[in-house]
């Protein structure tokens, strides 16, 4: 069976941690907890870690390069651990989409998103499989850095952690059922909690 490649993307250090770019971080480190694994290896630029779901296996990566760079790691890992890039699965952050909002997508153009924007260009082509988690667009362009390298208000803490746990079932469907099932049971707005 073919090894995939989840990686989630974001910024290393505590000083972003909780930060809206860093939700790709956040659905990896929950991911590992439910399959009971840790990133306790560094590789490709990257803590890693390795784990099994069903019949595949996985190898987790958070890519340690900044957001910006991305690119380098996942180029790097893929080169050396899928045969395909539709075994490949990149998470990600986006402001244009409302918190809360998934969409998964086959393939496509960076969106103005400069993690993905890496990736395209040391893969080599847009056509890898990834996971757009909103985060919301707050105020005028000059300040979206300020928002997505900024937290979550505890007002939209719920919404977020809920995001989070869709996201993981999101990615376990992909992993088990392949990134047409995971469009379609994903990409539709979730009803609002009470």
């Amino acid at each position: 069976m073919p090894v995939k490649l989840i990686v989630g993307l974001g910024n290393p250090g505590r000083q972003y941690q909780n930060t809206r770019h860093n939700a790709g971080f956040r659905v990896l480190d929950e991911l590992a907890r439910r399959l009971r694994v840790s990133f306790d290896r560094t590789k490709f630029d990257s803590e890693i870690a390795q784990a099994q779901l069903g019949t595949n296996r996985l190898l987790l990566m958070k890519p340690q390069t900044y957001m910006n760079l991305s690119g380098v790691a996942v180029a790097k890992a893929s080169r050396n651990k899928i045969d395909e890039l539709e075994n490949l699965l990149i998470i990600v952050d986006d402001i244009n989409l409302p918190l809360g909002r998934l969409r998964f997508r086959a393939e496509g153009s960076a969106g103005g998103h400069n993690g993905i924007k890496s990736v395209i260009e040391h893969v080599g082509t847009d056509k890898f499989p990834r996971l757009r988690m909103g985060v919301g667009k707050s105020g005028p362009a000059d300040k979206l850095r300020d928002h997505v390298l900024g937290g979550f208000t505890p007002d939209e803490r719920p919404e977020y952690d809920r995001m989070v746990e869709r996201s993981v079932e999101g990615v376990e469907t992909f992993i088990e059922d392949g990134i047409e099932k995971a469009m379609d049971r994903f990409n539709r707005a979730e009803p609002k909690q009470q």
